[in-house]
């Protein structure tokens, strides 16, 4: 006997936490109906009918224009409002892990444009392979015959639902379809958590608000040698350090939460790991090394992005292109020459990525601070300028010097593989990027990278480096969110979540 598809009838709130309240409830409801379906459906259980069920909605109806706060005193976020009048709405997933995040979204739109919010279920289809637990492998358990059947009894995911128009800026609604409300459905946020999962080899929920970016292996072993030291330390803001496999360690004193035990050293690192300084209020530090290219820079950021983090940096290493760079010089990138490629077709080269103050100011401060310099002796060791990012890691190797003239018309003073992809894609999700990058080879000036100078050079500076951009993080997140979340970042038909 199939039973009816789950649906709660659209209702109005104007308290968020009874909004969200509604949204977990919507959830739980159909994610309990795909999951008794789909066991039925393993065990043997004929399925004459079409299984279905949907994603919760938040809907946003105002018949009048937002208007900035006139009193200059007043807060003045980058998002939560919509700017003209008009019937907007997104729908939720995953309201357990987003719950904070969604609350104030809610409480921001209730405040600005001081209407209710509707709740519903929505008629967009909850792909069956989303509805699975973390630690969950129900279809492994099906013959060849049963798997190729699921299409006609579930919904699967459907790439056409989960495309990045709205980020991209390129989302026109359809005459009497409601606008945005965020840059991401349902169904490409549960795409992506999952897509984490598999790259980082950890669960999402252990994701930070604050994430580091790195192309080597050397700065990771030093976050794991901090990350453990600071579970010694009884005082420490820190309340556990989670790596791949989901193996936690929590703070000395505290004890083992429910999940703990289910923590696993994988028998081979992921493709991208991840590691993470837990925060009780999730504004810890992610570290992930991303290997070497733009292909997984724009990988790994097009899925944290949907966790939409308070900001991104990324710490490795470059080639300097001046004379007078030494080796192990920093250089705090103010701008990019992308020929990474890998954001062409969502990005168009004509779009400039811009420097954000708040970001710039952190990282020159926490150099200062960790080396001890400043003033002129701080200007020696660091070089702010251009950085160029290439998808051929042999670009000196072409003819002609064709790149080198290029870089030298770009006014570029370093160059890598992955610093541009990175502030790219958060420039096009509005998270708040950086790069702070250590010089580690002068490929034109007779310098390559040796091992014996490179492994002098990893011992000098890959600790204080790391130092200078947990330090950069610690910084703003002092300052909190409302400063780092620039208008800069935010288009002039934006959608209203951060």
């Amino acid at each position: 006997m199939q039973r009816p598809t789950p649906f709660i009838a659209p209702e109005v709130f104007d308290n968020p936490d009874a909004a969200l309240a509604r949204v977990q409830a919507i959830y739980d409801q159909s994610l309990k109906h795909l999951r008794d379906a789909m066991r039925r459906y393993v065990a043997g259980e004929p399925m004459a009918d079409k299984i279905r069920a949907c994603y919760p909605f938040v809907r946003l109806q105002t018949k009048t224009d937002w208007v900035p706060p006139k009193n200059l005193d007043e807060e003045w976020l980058s998002y939560g409002f919509v700017a003209t009048a008009g019937r907007y709405e997104t729908t939720l997933t995953r309201p357990d892990l987003f719950a904070v995040y969604l609350r104030q979204q809610f409480a921001l739109l209730l405040a600005n444009h001081g209407v209710a919010l509707e709740v519903g279920t929505s008629q967009l289809p909850m792909p069956v392979h989303f509805s699975f637990d973390d630690n969950e492998h129900i279809e492994g358990e099906l013959s060849l015959e049963r798997r190729n059947q699921m299409r006609e009894v579930f919904d699967l995911p459907d790439l056409t639902a989960m495309d990045d128009g709205i980020a991209n800026g390129t989302y026109q609604a359809a005459p009497g379809q409601a606008a945005p409300l965020s840059l991401f459905t349902a169904p490409r946020i549960d795409y992506s958590l999952h897509r984490l999962r598999h790259y980082s080899g950890t669960q999402p929920v252990h994701f930070q608000n604050y994430v580091l970016f790195t192309n080597y292996q050397f700065y990771i072993d030093e976050f794991i040698a901090l990350g453990h030291a600071e579970m010694t330390k009884a005082d420490s803001p820190y309340v556990a350090f989670v790596e791949p496999g989901n193996v936690v360690t929590r703070r000395v004193e505290l004890s083992a939460e429910t999940g703990d035990a289910l923590g696993t050293p994988p028998p081979r690192l992921p493709q991208m790991p991840g590691y993470h300084l837990v925060r009780a209020d999730r504004c810890g530090i992610t570290m992930v090394n991303i290997g070497v290219g733009p292909a997984n820079a724009k990988t790994i950021t097009d899925h944290i992005a949907v966790l939409r983090p308070h900001a991104w940096l990324m710490l490795g290493h470059c080639a300097g292109l001046r004379t007078t760079q030494q080796l192990g010089d920093y250089v705090l990138a103010h701008a990019y020459v992308r020929e990474d490629h890998v954001l062409d077709e969502e990005l168009p080269l004509w779009v400039p990525i811009p420097a954000l103050a708040e970001i710039q100011v952190a990282l020159e401060s926490a150099v200062s601070e960790v080396t001890g310099c400043q003033g002129p002796e701080l200007k020696r060791l660091m070089r702010t300028g251009t950085v160029a990012s290439t998808d051929n890691r042999n670009w000196e190797l072409l003819p002609d010097n064709r790149p080198q003239q290029r870089f030298s018309q770009s006014r570029a003073v370093a160059l890598d593989m992955e610093s541009a992809t990175i502030a790219a894609n958060g420039f096009r999700f509005r998270v708040p990027y950086g790069t702070l990058l250590c010089v580690s080879d002068k490929p034109l000036h007779g310098e390559i990278k040796l091992p014996g100078m490179a492994n002098h050079f990893y011992r000098e500076r890959v600790s204080q480096h790391l130092q200078i951009g947990i330090r950069a993080l610690e910084k703003l997140r002092a300052a909190g969110p409302a400063q780092l979340h620039s208008r800069k970042l935010r288009s002039f038909a934006e959608v209203a979540f951060q």
